[in-house]
């Protein structure tokens, strides 16, 4: 069924109105009244609703349903993603919004090679935010992960230790694996996964994520890319918590 989003306010009401890019995307669509449709706020609360009339620029829309969205997992889990080269955060943020991910953070570490300045900032978030959406559009999902940055890898250390079970994934790690960490946490509702940059993170570092409460795992004894450990990793969290 085709899926659009709505900022919440403009989810209020029996009638709903698509405009913008919306409307026309509803119209290559050929939408056409008595057509049913289905519109999400983004935040998991999504309508079921039947096309009342398409005018141009705007199609009006009669609300069947409102419930809860089916397609959000169990478990929160935050991807903490060092600032990787080139446009390799962009296939992680669209990815993983596939996989189910609750929020997207990245941040700089000390051998992050790609450090984006202020100015450019501004516009990456916009367009690292666009493709959040459309991702958790194309798949399906009722709410859009929020794409984060973080100005320093000790505020992502103490975010990422915010959830019940807050994992960093080191290369040299030989002892603790992943399914060890997941298994001495039943129960788990909320999960932040932090991998490093294509330079992996300084023994300095994983010993500040120590302190800081973070358990220290392996991801096998291949070194995975920095844009494939996150999803790696992602993906066996959803496996553990029932999700596939």
């Amino acid at each position: 069924m085709t899926r659009f989003f709505l900022a919440p306010e403009e989810m209020m009401g029996e009638e709903l109105t698509l405009t913008g890019e919306n409307a026309a995307h509803g119209k290559v669509l050929r939408l056409k009244a008595g057509d049913s449709v289905m519109v999400c706020n983004g935040e998991g609360q999504e309508c079921l609703c039947t096309v009342k009339e398409v005018s141009p620029g705007e199609i009006t829309l009669t609300v069947e349903r409102r419930e809860a969205s089916q397609s959000e997992a169990s478990v929160a889990v935050r991807v903490f993603m060092a600032f990787p080269k080139a446009d390799k955060l962009e296939h992680v943020i669209q990815k993983a919004t596939e996989l189910g991910a609750f929020e997207i953070v990245a941040f700089p570490s000390g051998r992050c090679v790609s450090r984006p300045d202020e100015k450019s900032l501004k516009k990456k978030l916009e367009r690292w935010q666009k493709i959040a959406a459309s991702a958790a559009e194309q798949s399906g999902r009722g709410r859009i992960p929020q794409v984060t940055v973080l100005p320093s890898y000790a505020k992502a250390l103490e975010e990422a230790a915010k959830a019940e079970l807050p994992i960093l994934f080191y290369e040299n790690e030989k002892a603790t694996t992943l399914a060890m960490a997941i298994s001495q946490t039943p129960g788990f509702g909320t999960v932040s996964l932090m991998t490093g940059p294509e330079g992996g993170l300084g023994e300095e570092e994983v010993r500040k994520a120590l302190e800081a409460g973070l358990r220290v795992c392996t991801l096998g004894s291949r070194i995975l890319r920095c844009e494939t450990a996150p999803l790696c990793a992602l993906s066996a969290v959803m496996f553990a918590a029932g999700e596939f």
